[in-house]
C-alpha cells in the first residue's frame, strides 16, 4: 500500500508527527491537515529525479491543484516556479514572492482585462488562441515581448474525461497543424516567441502517453523551429503526473518515467537541431495530493436499506467523489488498528443524493464521535470546495515536525454574506 499512511502508538492516525484525533479535537472538523515535510519531499524527489538526467529543468508547481498560501510558500521557498491559469492566481503567486519570470499564465477564454493584467504582472503569457495573440498585440507593445504558445499534441489522457486536455475533443491550445503559422504570425506581429507549451491531462500513471506527447510535441516544435526560425528557450510538457488513491495503485517509477522521457526529449532536440532549451514539467497533484488529510467526524451511523456512516462534511468540502467518481481512502483515525467487519456507504451532510465519499467501502465497527480521515486530499480538495447548502467553508491546519498551526480559519456564518446586501426597498 503507497498512501503514506502512518500510525501512531495510541493506534491513531499520524500526520506530519502530529496525531490526527488529537487535531480534530483541538481544531474541529471538517478539516485538512497539510504535512509541510511531505510537500517539500514531494518536490526534491521530482526535482532531483528529472535534473539528474537533464540539467536545464524547472518545476512549475500547476497551483490550481491547491492556492492555499502555505502550501505555496512552501513551493516557493523551495525554488519551485508556478503555472497560473487564472489572473487570480497570478496575484496570489506575485503576493507570496514569485517573481514574474517564474510564473507561466496559461489561460484560455481570456478577457483583454486578464490579459493586460497578467501582461503588467510581469508574468511570461502563455496563449492559447489566434485571438488572445491579436488582442493582445492591440494592447501591449509587442516588440521583443516574450511569449509562449499552448498547443495541442493530440494526446490525452487523464483519470477521467473531464481531465483530458489534449485531442480533437479539447478546447485547449492551437492546432498542431497551424503553429508555424501562428509563430510566423507572432513575429511579425513584433513579439519573440520563445516557448511552447503542451498538456495532456491531470492524474496520469501510466508513462505510455505521457511519452507520446513528448514525442508529438517536440516533432511540432521542431518544424516551428526549422519553418519558421524559432529558437526555444523552453519547452513545457504539461500534465499531471499522478499518485496512488486506491491500495491496489502502484506509485510511479519515477526514475524511469524520468529516464525515458528526457530521454526522448533529447533525441529531438538532436533530430531537429533545437540546442538546449529549458525543460519545464508541471506536476500539482503529485506535489501536494498525499500532504493533505481531510479530518470528519462521524455524526451519525444508519441502518437504512443501506448502512450509512454520516460525516460533518460533504461534497461541498470535497468534490472529487461526487464530480469525477473518484476513490479516497478512508480510515478510521480514532482506531487504526480495528479490522475490517463491514461494508458501509459515507455519506455526507448536503442535501444531495449524489453526497457520497464511500459505496461499499470496508470499515471497521465505526462509531458516531469517531474520526475519519479522507486521504490523499491535498489536491483539489480544499480549491473546488463551496458554500453550497449555505455550509461554511473547512479550516485548514499545517503541521510542521509535529506542531499544528491554523493556515486558514474556519469560515462563519456570517461570513457567508459578508458580500452581500439587501436593497433599501427589500427592507
Amino acid at each position: 500500500m503507497d498512501l503514506n499512511i502512518k500510525v501512531n502508538d495510541k493506534n491513531h492516525l499520524d500526520i506530519g508527527g502530529a496525531d490526527a484525533v488529537d487535531i480534530a479535537e483541538e481544531f474541529g472538523t471538517p478539516t485538512y491537515v497539510i504535512d509541510e515535510n511531505r510537500i517539500r519531499e514531494n518536490y526534491n524527489k521530482f526535482y532531483s529525479t528529472f535534473s539528474k538526467y537533464y540539467p536545464d529543468f524547472k518545476v512549475f508547481y500547476a497551483c490550481k491543484a491547491n492556492t492555499n498560501l502555505a502550501v505555496m510558500k512552501i513551493l516557493e521557498s523551495e525554488g519551485c516556479c508556478i503555472d497560473a491559469v487564472s489572473p487570480g492566481e497570478v496575484y496570489t503567486s506575485r503576493m507570496l514572492g514569485f517573481s514574474g519570470d517564474r510564473i507561466l499564465f496559461t489561460g484560455n477564454n481570456i478577457t483583454n482585462e486578464e490579459l493586460k493584467f497578467v501582461h503588467d504582472q510581469g508574468a511570461v503569457l502563455n496563449i492559447d488562441s489566434v485571438s488572445a495573440l491579436k488582442r493582445l498585440a492591440k494592447m501591449v507593445d509587442p516588440e521583443g515581448l516574450k511569449i509562449s504558445f499552448r498547443v495541442n499534441p493530440m494526446v490525452g489522457a487523464g483519470h477521467h474525461d473531464h481531465c483530458i486536455t489534449g485531442g480533437v475533443m479539447s478546447k485547449f491550445g492551437i492546432m498542431d497543424n497551424e503553429a508555424v503559422e501562428v509563430y510566423t504570425m507572432a513575429k511579425d506581429l513584433g513579439f519573440n516567441p520563445i516557448g511552447m507549451h503542451s498538456h495532456i491531462g491531470s492524474g496520469i500513471l501510466d508513462p505510455e502517453p505521457f511519452k507520446l506527447a513528448i514525442e508529438s510535441t517536440m516533432d511540432i516544435a521542431g518544424k516551428v523551429h526549422q519553418e519558421a526560425g524559432i529558437d526555444f528557450e523552453f519547452v513545457d510538457f504539461g500534465g499531471g503526473v499522478g499518485v496512488p488513491y486506491t491500495p491496489e495503485e502502484k506509485l510511479l517509477d519515477l526514475d524511469k518515467f524520468a529516464e525515458v522521457n528526457v530521454g526522448l526529449f533529447k533525441e529531438k532536440l538532436e533530430e531537429f537541431d533545437m540546442g538546449n532549451p529549458t525543460m519545464y514539467l508541471e506536476p500539482g497533484r503529485y506535489l501536494v495530493a498525499d500532504a493533505s488529510v481531510l479530518l470528519v467526524t462521524v455524526n451519525s451511523v444508519k441502518q437504512s436499506y443501506r448502512k450509512f456512516i454520516g460525516v460533518d462534511a460533504g461534497f461541498h468540502t470535497l468534490l472529487r467523489p461526487a464530480m469525477y467518481d473518484s476513490y479516497h481512502h478512508i480510515v478510521d483515525a480514532s482506531k487504526m488498528d480495528a479490522p475490517m467487519t463491514q461494508e458501509v456507504d459515507i455519506a455526507g451532510n448536503v442535501c444531495e443524493s449524489g453526497d457520497l465519499f464511500a459505496r461499499d467501502r470496508p470499515m471497521p465497527d465505526v462509531e458516531e464521535g469517531d474520526v475519519l480521515g479522507i486521504l490523499n486530499a491535498g489536491a483539489y480538495g480544499f480549491t473546488m470546495s463551496s458554500n453550497y447548502n449555505s455550509r461554511p467553508l473547512a479550516a485548514e491546519v499545517l503541521v510542521t515536525d509535529g506542531k499544528c498551526e491554523v493556515v486558514r480559519e474556519r469560515q462563519t456564518f456570517e461570513d457567508l454574506y459578508a458580500q452581500q446586501r439587501v436593497p433599501p426597498h427589500l427592507e
